[in-house]
């Protein structure tokens, strides 16, 4: 459970908070939405000074039903807020979240320790190969289709069974290419409608068989406001509950977009199981 990122060891046994920056004007949480670099910088330190020991830059909004985004806009999004937050930060474990190639190389050359990948590689057949070449830690998440069209592509014989294959294989692929450090995450959202990511998250617990760090990402999810009946800008309470579940069920990794209160509940739980 330990990954090397830029020549630091992270140990993963215990929990590690990912901070979210989006330089995006979509994404679904208006609150995490930074474009300029004022604003980021000022997220990103409040970020750190919270506890975060990753943060994940994205330029790429992928909600149910989002718009494509051009590559060229992606990495002007991305590059300008990567290289600043290391010139202001300069020791931020900085991960990218796309699942394009071509940014995740140039991400990489610009300082990012590690990439995030929706796809587990299969949107973009070089994405694999990158992180080989430049043996960086690399999430795989699990979806279905595109995130133009995941929201129909929900139906399982059998949901964790299926996602538990989706992760044998990925795994395989990527070990083949000499990927050493990987981290899977189920992908709360993408692809599974709210009665799926709860049944996801009661039996979270079994991903750890593939003896792999695990990520949850439930930070203000439809999951939980569309079951509440609130807006994500109120589903910070239903997030921390859902957090504290997620790290009962073995989650070593909190992606989320309130660091301190994720923090907080880490340390709380890391107090329980003393």
């Amino acid at each position: 459970m330990t990954i090397n990122c830029k020549g630091r060891l992270i140990d993963l046994n215990q929990p590690k908070i990912m901070g979210v920056i989006n330089t995006t004007p979509n994404s679904f949480y208006a609150e995490s939405r930074k474009t300029s670099e004022k604003d980021i910088l000022k997220q990103v330190e409040k970020m750190l000074k919270d506890g975060a020991d990753f943060i994940d830059v994205g330029g790429y909004s992928t909600p149910p039903g989002a718009p494509k985004v051009e590559e060229t806009e992606e990495l002007n999004r991305v590059l300008p807020a990567l290289e600043n937050i290391l010139k202001y930060f300069p020791e931020t474990l900085i991960s990218v979240d796309t699942f394009r190639a071509n940014v995740a190389r140039q991400s990489i050359e610009a300082g990012a320790a590690m990439i995030n990948d929706i796809s587990a590689g299969h949107l973009d057949d070089e994405m694999m190969k990158t992180v080989a070449k430049y043996q960086v830690p690399y999430i795989m998440m699990h979806m279905r289709g595109t995130p133009q069209t995941m929201k129909d592509l929900n139906q399982y014989e059998d949901l964790l069974q299926d996602i538990l294959f989706y992760f044998s294989e990925r795994i395989h692929a990527a070990r083949a290419l000499g990927i050493n450090d990987l981290i899977i995450d189920p992908g709360f959202g993408f692809a599974k409608d709210i009665g799926q990511n709860f049944k996801l998250l009661s039996k979270m617990e079994l991903f750890k068989n593939l003896e792999l760090p695990l990520l949850a990402g439930l930070s203000r999810k439809s999951m939980i406001y569309k079951t509440l009946k609130i807006s994500a800008a109120e589903a910070l309470n239903g997030t921390t509950f859902l957090n504290s579940i997620a790290l009962s069920k073995g989650a070593n990794i909190l992606r989320v977009h309130d660091v301190k209160e994720a923090v907080e509940c880490a340390k709380l739980f890391a107090e329980l199981n003393k």
